[in-house]
């Protein structure tokens, strides 16, 4: 009987010592650390000023500490995972951030991107070890995750028995890209070549350019990520399938040629109220009624649909399996806790 209560008064002695020790943060300013490596709190200052709009109202105390500890926890993920990639020597390379680096400042002027830098908080430093970050954490759940995934044709089969009636098709539909002109330039928008009319009469000149291109064979997508002026430019144009009905509701010029389209053709230019143009392309067009399994965009369509869901269930395990095997300790949350939700530092 001694003995048993011995052995646990010294189990409990351990349990406490060892709260003890977890309890005790390396400093101030570290809110957790990963496997050994430290997160600073500026880390994650950096990371919320970069998400809250200095125009908006400023959030109050806890939903300020609510976002800071959402940040922590994707930055605590990000590490656990980073350190799989460098095991694995999946880190991504200097090539390849320069490329990324390179791709995310190309829609900008100088000017826009070093004033966008500024607001986020961020040094071109910062962003490019941002880049290296997810670009690294890609690489090892493409190989962990992605890679694995199977979708037979038994899975699309019994997708579609199913779901039959997602497969109806009330009304035709119009799957339909655009390239967008306008003598007034949003500098909200942007494109891949930052090229923007600043007239009616650059905006006449610069979609008879463009129509010379697509007539030469000029690829539609990139045209439009490179030069339309609206926010579809960075899907390449495409706005998705629009309804016959939304068609009625539309400019009846607009209307008129989507409806003169055969799939892969393109209307000339179609001036727009305000002095600008369009140009539309029809991808496809689905008649009213129901889509069967044999058609191959069917059959597509549900097998992207099953793949994503797949992916997005096996990261959620592959990154709550690697949380278990790693050691983390997050001195933020523990403050919180202890402080009853008052700001860390805070008078």
């Amino acid at each position: 009987m001694n003995r048993r209560i011995l052995a646990g008064a010294l189990a409990a002695l351990c349990a406490f010592l060892g709260a003890c020790r977890r309890e005790a943060a390396p400093g101030p300013d570290v809110w957790a650390v990963v496997d050994g490596k430290e997160i600073l709190r500026q880390d994650v200052e950096k990371a919320f000023r970069s998400r809250v709009n200095a125009e908006a109202p400023a959030p109050s105390q806890e939903e300020a500490l609510s976002l800071k500890l959402s940040i922590l926890d994707e930055l605590i993920n990000s590490e656990i995972l980073l350190e799989r990639a460098a095991k694995l020597n999946l880190l991504a390379t200097d090539a390849e951030v320069a490329d990324k680096f390179t791709e995310t400042k190309s829609p900008y002027t100088e000017e826009e991107f070093q004033k966008k830098l500024a607001d986020s908080g961020l040094t071109v430093d910062d962003l490019k070890r941002e880049i290296r970050r997810q670009l690294s954490i890609e690489k090892l759940l493409n190989r962990e995750v992605v890679a694995k995934i199977s979708i037979t044709d038994q899975d699309i089969t019994d997708f579609y028995n199913a779901n039959r009636s997602q497969f109806s098709v009330a009304e035709p539909q119009y799957h339909v890209a655009e390239i967008v002109i306008t003598p007034h330039p949003d500098s909200t928008v942007h494109n891949q070549k930052n090229d923007k009319a600043t007239n009616e009469a650059e905006a006449g000149r610069k979609a008879a350019m463009l129509i010379q291109k697509l007539d030469a064979g000029a690829d539609f997508t990139n045209l439009a990520m490179d030069y339309s002026e609206d926010s579809s430019a960075s899907t390449g144009g495409d706005i998705g399938f629009i309804p016959e009905s939304s068609l009625n509701r539309s400019d009846p010029a607009l209307k008129k040629a989507v409806l003169a389209l055969q799939p892969g053709q393109f209307t000339q230019p179609i001036r727009t109220k305000g002095g600008g143009y369009t140009i539309l392309k029809l991808i496809a067009k689905e008649p009213a009624g129901n889509r069967q399994l044999s058609d191959p965009q069917v059959q597509q369509a549900i097998r992207d649909t099953l793949r994503n869901r797949r992916e997005q269930l096996l990261r959620s395990a592959y990154l709550i399996e690697a949380r278990d095997e790693a050691h983390v300790s997050n001195y933020l949350a523990r403050q919180i806790l202890e402080t009853a939700g008052k700001l860390p530092g805070a008078d």
